[in-house]
């Protein structure tokens, strides 16, 4: 590299610092990429920025190392440098910048913004191919590094990975937050959400889900069938997609963090959390058996969609109950104006990318509670544990 022609922020994501980097070659050559993306662990100029997620970035430097090989099994924007230091969390990613809306590339679609999407089933089809074509081939041991050095895993420390801090206590008064959100702007929730018994329901078994936590991390960590490396976070906002010379939609995924072995339900989570409830209500086993099939056919084990559909529910569960139990009291914070917005979609939300997405993901997370209660989640989890001892 001779110089840099040009030094632009690149605004958006919830952590660290990210620059448009453009150069010049002192030997060009075809191939090597001119315009690039650099993503910093850290942000010195905003504090929140600077310490949510620091950690994050030794997977996503793991994770670009074995991403030069050519057979890698995910296309992905091609790194040039990466280095983390984990004593003080201060890291750096360069790959080749995505063009969105060129080159046969769709436009970026952001996260919870589905309802601008012509076909959002398809889009997610496509992550979960892409999903599944990397766990699958970790399991085959098609990979080129050594996984088991590079992403350790630890049943024990994944089961205590995310844990709730709440009491119960404290937990029911959140709920009872958000069963006052729901009715005093039942306008921003679906119908079925707006019955305040649904919430005295919660109220009454959220206890019973605590009492179990510790059987159910173990339970999630406990199958290796389950267990593969992933994209912690692929929701939609973090793949680009084209369409191949038969016209069938693929993608890439970009922003590794926390890349590492996990449960293949958690990365689906990453995945779904965020989609439209059309696709929730309606595609969601469809989309799960496409993971299934695709999974095994690139080399991993063959899982059934009743266990992948009960992990998936107790792993959002926990994220309900650690982290999107919150929700209420972070969107009044970030925009108090929803309240009296008329609905999900109103123009205020494009005010606050966070507040749209709390709503929206939390009314996810309430409408799984809804259709798989807690406590007969409790109850199909000791059914599998009590017919496996």
């Amino acid at each position: 590299m001779t110089c840099a022609t040009r030094f632009e922020d690149c605004p958006g994501g919830s952590t660290g610092k990210k620059v448009f980097l453009s150069v010049e070659y002192e030997r060009p050559q075809p191939g090597l990429h001119e315009h690039l993306f650099v993503k910093f662990s850290r942000d010195f100029s905003d504090p929140i920025r600077d310490d949510r997620g620091k950690h994050e970035m030794k997977g996503e430097v793991l994770l670009a190392q074995l991403a030069r090989a050519a057979d890698f099994p995910v296309r992905v924007p091609r790194p040039y440098f990466a280095d983390y230091e984990a004593a003080s969390h201060t890291g750096i990613v360069i790959t080749e910048r995505v063009f969105f809306g060129e080159g046969g590339l769709e436009v970026h679609h952001k996260k919870s913004h589905d309802f601008e999407i012509a076909e959002p089933v398809d889009h997610y089809k496509a992550i979960l191919t892409a999903l599944a074509r990397l766990a699958g081939a970790h399991r085959a041991g098609k990979l080129s590094g050594d996984i088991e050095q590079m992403f350790p895993y630890d049943p024990a420390i994944a089961a205590a990975s995310i844990p709730i801090a709440y009491s119960e206590a404290e937990v029911r008064e959140r709920i009872r937050r958000f069963g006052a959100l729901a009715e005093r702007s039942p306008q921003l929730f679906p119908r079925n959400l707006h019955d305040p018994e649904f919430y005295a329901k919660l109220e009454r078994e959220v206890g019973r889900f605590l009492d179990h936590e510790a059987a159910i991390g173990a339970f999630l960590q406990g199958d290796p069938d389950f267990i593969a490396l992933c994209h912690w976070n692929a929701n939609i906002d973090n793949a680009f997609f084209w369409h191949d010379e038969r016209g069938t939609l693929q993608c890439g995924l970009m922003d590794w963090g926390r890349a590492n072995q996990q449960n293949v339900a958690f990365a689906l989570w990453g995945c779904l959390c965020a989609a439209h409830l059309d696709v929730w209500n309606h595609h969601i086993d469809d989309l799960l058996e496409h993971f299934i099939a695709e999974y095994h056919a690139h080399g991993g084990p063959r899982l059934s969609l009743a266990d992948l559909r009960l992990h998936l529910v107790l792993y959002a569960t926990i994220m309900g109950l650690s982290y999107f139990i919150d929700s209420p009291a972070r969107i009044a914070q970030r925009l108090p104006e929803a309240l009296d917005a008329t609905g999900p979609l109103d123009p205020v939300f494009a005010r606050s990318d966070t507040a749209r997405n709390q709503l929206h993901i939390s009314t996810v997370v309430l409408s799984l509670w809804r259709r798989h209660s807690l406590g007969d989640s409790v109850d199909r989890l000791l059914e599998r544990t009590s017919g496996a001892q």
